[in-house]
């Protein structure tokens, strides 16, 4: 389905800030997650720091702690074994971010009295949050307010306000309202199973409350799971005369009140310094005096220095993690603001995931998915691995309650939970959740990529060996080896990517996946076994691994089965999904999108429609398991029947169309990706932004106009310029080293910026890269290879065919004309018998068709027989020796079994490098199959390609595989070449070269 670009901006467009100039209150719930601050630990949303006072449901004031959640136990009307037991909801904790203004006891409202100036601002690059508000009161005071609040990216605990204000047209008494509110709630999604789960009662117990001096605290108990949490603020004032304070406590809440004296044009200030800490990181007995400890420190370092400190650490981060996108400042604002907030939500402790909303909305109960190792990981092992090493230990922190899932579900090995915070499945839909076993290849490719990107082997032999082998064990037992499929590794009731099919057969995606998972895990115990004895030695004793099962991994990923309908060319998502009705797209109406939301699943689970991303994602991650002829089919089958109701799907349909050569389409779908939250693209916003889909405008940028791929310890490169941009960089981290790429419209620019001397492939050439060296690689399309038809190309051999087909048809006594033959044209042999015995309404077994198809063979191979060199059409001998002289390379891609034989007679077989075997393709003209196994065969790219051709079949073929294209003859078939010449004897060399300026 086409994405839409079309959709009105929200925000102006600036390069590294998102701004809001006007308070609108139906705007208010998106913003509070758009102009939401974080550091992985701690999560705010924008919130005012005034108590809101606006329309109840038009705020969702919210602070979270990743990784910090209550339970309770899901109930199921019909019960079964194995079913999740208990949900886990990532809390929404003690609000610290409260300050109130009083003027002389008039309290500031934005609802009340007049805003006379307006701006909020959320600064990407400096990483904090600002308010600027000029108001007058129903009485006519009129105050400047100025708020900076940031959550320190370097103090894990950590967070402050500084709030100013300015009387500008009087004297007397600003108070300064500053609490600490303990009374706060989940919220629930009643109808949206995207949303979160409110809880029955409050589920933050306040255990005790208190004040001494300048510094409040809360401690907290969560009602189920039994974790401590002590919120705690402190002040400093700014005054030029001694203030009042006062304190009020209520059963939870601690309200503290600093009265200032306030002179007209004079700024007073507070600054308000918060801590969160909890015992899921901190013993019990040890936590208030981290969090004193903690608050003494911050105060010590002061609002400004922090401040600092936050700048020097995004000086960092943007160094390795920026992308610069020249002449769209839409996109340039979206994946920079994407960036950002990826880095606030994702845990850096090693006990912390990131969640799909990150730290800025209750949406799907702060849950871990396999959205991290798939869309987000890559983020960070490419640009700042650290932070990706740390979300991968999280795996691995878990992996006992995967091996307990694992038995749970009568398995070997370890299965990860589908959704967690703890590492204990909470999914209660499991057609949707644990039938999602994917996630555990999911898991070991983003250790493998990371691995293959870091060179940590550290990691590896201590964690990710380990992590490898359970899930490979649990591959082995949870497929198994079909007599019927002889004797192929089959995995049934499983639910891959796409969620609007569940509980099916071989799952494309999966098993390529889980293949993948088997292979490393056997590749890495066969390598720890030759150069780490000892440590294997250990882990297997550890995880009691027998040699056998290491053979039997092996085994399963040699024999995968993964379905294939040689009809269509394509990966069938599952077995039985082509045998399903197609959706009804057509008389869907635009609101009933997302589907989940308006049909049954069994309505949607029983049609031909993705929710995302499925085939086409396995394009992407197995990229080298398709041709490129067969991306291209798979991706124009699926892409047609695809919603896009996930957020995660747009980005990775933007990375396969850049790869096939729909660039206009590739931008639009990342257009889709970038902005997605900044144009509230799904209107769901409010509930928190869409992690993965941030992360996947990186992956498109890098991936799909990068056309990055990471094989075989190299870095591939393939980039590709959309036409709205003038140019776009971005940086890589690869084994130590830091490159920097840049496309421009003519070249791509590689300079290693950090580390030694390296390789890489700018597509099939290796580059050579060198210390602080820049190399740059044009990206124009020039003529390196003519691909040439036979029959009406080179030689006229039409006449031969008719003859033959006529002869057979004659003995069949089935009619068969000229204007029969010329539907032929480009059409294999097999091809051109079904049309020629559909036009005479025949129908016989397929063995019949094969004797009928090899005795017309037999009669053109005898007429061909008196082929010469003086049967080569006019200007192809001076055109060949044209292109030989040149050094263009050459080959012939016909449908013709026959064609050495043919240009053995007409003496010209020495000039074509490559001549295509048809019966070796899965498909004929008009896909492009003939063509791109000729470009490969040459070893040039299918753009420095010009295709010759004399069949609209074969002009289509051309085309898709993205060469240029000449028609030889007449007729409204040809239109689609790039020129059409009415003969052969127009074709030369600066004709062909023409075609690429």
């Amino acid at each position: 389905m086409k994405s839409d670009v079309n959709i009105p901006s929200i925000y102006p467009y600036t390069e590294w800030s998102i701004r809001e100039d006007e308070f609108l209150i139906q705007n208010n719930m998106r913003n509070e997650a758009v102009f939401a601050v974080g550091n992985g630990y701690i999560g705010m949303r924008g919130n005012f720091e005034e108590e809101y006072r606006g329309p109840e449901g038009t705020s969702i004031s919210g602070t979270y702690l990743n990784g910090f959640y209550d339970s309770e136990p899901i109930h199921y009307p019909e019960d079964a074994y194995g079913y999740a037991r208990n949900t886990q909801t990532m809390l929404n904790v003690t609000d610290t971010k409260i300050i109130d203004v009083l003027l002389d006891g008039e309290r500031f409202n934005l609802f009340t009295g007049k805003i006379l100036n307006y701006r909020r601002e959320l600064h990407i690059k400096r990483g904090h949050l600002t308010r600027e508000v000029e108001w007058e009161s129903p009485t006519g005071k009129r105050i400047s307010i100025k708020v900076r609040r940031i959550v320190c990216l370097q103090r894990k605990h950590v967070a402050a306000i500084h709030y100013e204000v300015t009387p500008v047209n009087f004297d007397g008494h600003v108070t300064f309202e500053s609490m600490i509110n303990g009374e706060v709630t989940n919220l629930g999604g009643k109808d949206d199973p995207r949303l979160g789960a409110a809880f029955a009662e409050q589920a933050l117990r306040t255990e005790e409350l208190d004040a001494q001096g300048t510094r409040a605290w809360i401690r907290h108990k969560t009602k189920n799971t039994g974790f401590t949490l002590v919120a705690a603020i402190d002040h400093d004032v700014l005054s030029w005369e001694p203030y009042n304070l006062s304190v009020t406590t209520e059963a939870q809440k601690v309200k503290m009140s600093f009265q200032v004296p306030a002179k007209q044009g004079h700024t007073v200030a507070l600054t308000k310094f918060i801590t969160y800490h909890t015992s899921r990181d901190i013993p019990v007995k040890e936590i208030m005096r981290r969090a004193n400890d903690d608050m003494d420190e911050a105060k010590r370092t002061g609002f400004p220095n922090l401040e600092t400190e936050q700048q020097e650490f995004l000086d960092r981060f943007w160094h390795r993690a920026d992308v610069q996108i020249e002449g769209d400042p839409a996109l340039q604002q979206g994946i920079r603001f994407n960036a950002f907030q990826l880095l606030q939500s994702a845990g850096r402790d090693a006990k912390t995931n990131i969640g799909a909303k990150g730290l800025t909305g209750e949406g799907y109960e702060g849950h871990y998915f396999w959205d991290t190792e798939i869309y987000v990981l890559p983020f960070f092992t490419y640009t700042n691995p650290e932070i990706g090493r740390g979300l991968l230990e999280y795996r691995y922190s878990i992996l006992d309650k995967a091996r307990d899932r694992a038995r749970e579900m009568s398995q070997n090995g370890a299965l990860y939970a589908w959704r967690t915070i703890n590492g204990e499945e909470t999914s209660a839909y499991y057609p949707a959740g644990t039938a999602q076993v994917h996630i555990n290849a999911d898991i070991i490719y983003a250790v493998q990529r990371y691995v293959n990107a870091t060179g940590d082997e550290q990691f590896l032999l201590e964690k990710g060996a380990e992590m490898a082998f359970e899930t490979a064990r649990f591959w082995v037992d949870f497929g198994y080896f079909n007599p019927r499929r002889n004797g192929l590794f089959c995995i049934d009731a499983v639910t891959g990517p796409d969620e609007y099919t569940a509980i099916v057969s071989n799952n494309a995606y999966t098993n390529l996946m889980a293949q993948e998972n088997l292979a490393f895990a056997y590749n890495t115990a066969i390598r720890m076994q030759e150069h780490f004895p000892e440590q294997f030695r250990l882990l297997s004793q550890r995880i009691d691994l027998g040699v056998d099962e290491i053979e039997q991994w092996k085994l399963a990923a040699d024999r995968m089965y993964v379905p294939y309908d040689e009809e269509l060319g394509i990966t069938e998502q599952h077995e039985g999904f082509l045998d399903k009705e197609k959706w009804d797209f057509a008389n869907t109406p635009k609101e009933n999108y997302p589907l989940l939301l308006h049909y049954h699943p069994l309505v949607i689970y029983r049609h031909q429609v993705l929710k995302q991303a499925d085939v086409v994602l396995a394009l992407f991650l197995q990229s080298d398991h398709f041709t490129l002829a067969e991306k291209i089919r798979n991706y124009r089958y699926y892409e047609a029947i695809t919603t896009h109701d996930s957020s995660l799907s747009p980005c990775i349909h933007s990375i396969v169309a850049a790869e096939i050569g729909l660039v206009e389409q590739a931008y639009d779908y990342f257009h889709q990706t970038a902005r997605m939250d900044l144009d509230d693209i799904n209107q769901n916003v409010k509930d928190g932004l869409h992690t993965a889909a941030m992360a996947g405008a990186w992956l498109s940028i890098v991936h799909g106009f990068g056309g990055m791929r990471d094989f075989g310890g190299e870095l591939h490169f393939d980039p590709v310029l959309p036409e709205q941009w003038t140019g776009c960089g971005f940086r890589i981290s690869y084994k130590g080293r830091l490159i920097d790429i840049h496309i421009s419209r003519d070249t791509a620019a590689y300079t290693l910026l950090e580390g030694s001397a390296m390789d890489i492939v700018h597509r099939a050439s290796k580059v050579s890269l060198l210390p602080g060296r820049t190399h740059q690689v044009s990206l124009l399309k020039r003529l390196e290879a003519a691909i040439f038809d036979l029959d009406g190309v080179i030689t006229d051999t039409a006449e031969l065919h008719y003859l033959a087909w006529k002869k057979l048809a004659d003995e069949l006594g089935i009619p068969f004309d000229r204007q029969v033959n010329e539907r032929l044209k480009g059409v294999g042999r097999m091809g051109s018998l079904e049309l020629i015995l559909q036009n005479g309404g025949v129908t016989v077994p397929d063995e019949q068709k094969k004797e009928w198809a090899a005795r017309k063979n037999e009669y053109y191979k005898s007429m061909i027989q008196t082929i010469t060199p003086d049967d080569l059409l006019p200007g192809i001998l001076p055109l060949l020796e044209e292109l030989k002289a040149e050094g263009i390379k050459m080959a012939i891609a016909s449908a013709s079994e026959n064609a050495p034989v043919v240009l053995d007679k007409l003496g010209v077989r020495d000039y074509f490098i490559a001549v295509i075997d048809p019966k070796a393709l899965p498909k004929g003209k008009p896909e492009p199959d003939i063509f791109l196994a000729a470009a490969d065969q040459l070893g040039i790219e299918p753009g420095n390609c010009v295709g010759i051709e004399d069949s609209s079949a074969g002009i289509t073929a051309i085309k898709t595989a993205q060469m240029k294209a000449v028609g030889i003859g007449s007729g409204n078939g040809l239109a689609e070449a790039d020129i059409v010449l009415d003969g052969t004897e127009k074709l030369n060399l600066a004709m062909l070269r023409k075609l690429f300026e």
